[in-house]
């Protein structure tokens, strides 16, 4: 609520006509000119209270505006700046996630490079390997069958039929402890067992893939890690 300074009317007798003053017979003043000063200083009264409490509202009013529209100015202000950055981190956010796609497509396309090529020199080595031993391939179905339920049933080994020549021309011994059976479908190093209603492939491609399986887990578990320690 504004306040307003009272403003004090003077006092009669200073509107007592001066014709009253400066006698001293005692005559009555002019009644008209007397109530015209007072109606004089009344309107004079009235108008300094109006400037007066003009002034001090437009002053009040201006201050409480000032203050009023800096709070509004830098509210709006404030609003607007955080819908800019929203503006900006949008684009920023999707190019990072399309950073880390291109980093993680990278980083697979390596893994998938590395077990590629492990695996192509595997392949290279058994293939050289089973050439200048054939009867190693034995050794495989030795494996396998000491890991499946025992069976008093006839043993079916099938063959590459290269591969079943050599083996029963190297170990004739050995390849007449089971049915070798030539089955032109398999590569060189492929074998399958059947003993009863089990069969089971005891090849060196199984096992291979086994291994590469476990090369690439190694190899995603270390980029994990990697990952981890670049977000660090």
């Amino acid at each position: 609520m504004k306040q307003f300074r009272p403003y004090r009317f003077p006092p009669l007798s200073h509107h007592t006509p001066p014709a009253a003053q400066g006698s001293g017979t005692g005559s009555v003043p002019d009644p008209a000119a007397w109530q015209a000063s007072i109606s004089e200083g009344f309107e004079q009264g009235q108008r300094d209270g109006y400037e007066i409490g003009l002034q001090r509202g437009q002053e009040e009013g201006y201050e409480a505006g000032r203050v009023h529209g800096t709070a509004t100015g830098r509210e709006e202000g404030r609003a607007e700046t955080v819908v800019a950055l929203d503006g900006l981190a949008r684009p920023i956010d999707a190019m990072l996630k399309s950073l880390k796609k291109l980093r993680s497509d990278y980083r697979a396309a390596q893994r998938k490079e590395v077990v590629d090529l492990v695996a192509k020199v595997a392949r290279s080595v058994i293939r050289a390997e089973l050439a200048l031993q054939p009867v190693q391939i034995m050794a495989l179905v030795d494996e396998t069958l000491a890991s499946m339920p025992p069976t008093r049933e006839d043993i079916d080994v099938y063959l590459n039929p290269e591969e079943l020549k050599r083996v029963s021309e190297l170990d004739p011994k050995r390849a007449k402890r089971w049915n070798l059976i030539a089955d032109a479908r398999l590569e060189p190093g492929e074998c399958r067992i059947r003993a009863g209603d089990n069969e089971v492939d005891a090849g060196c491609t199984q096992r291979l893939a086994a291994v590469m399986e476990q090369v690439d887990r190694q190899l995603q578990a270390a980029d994990g890690g990697n990952e981890e320690d670049d977000e660090e």
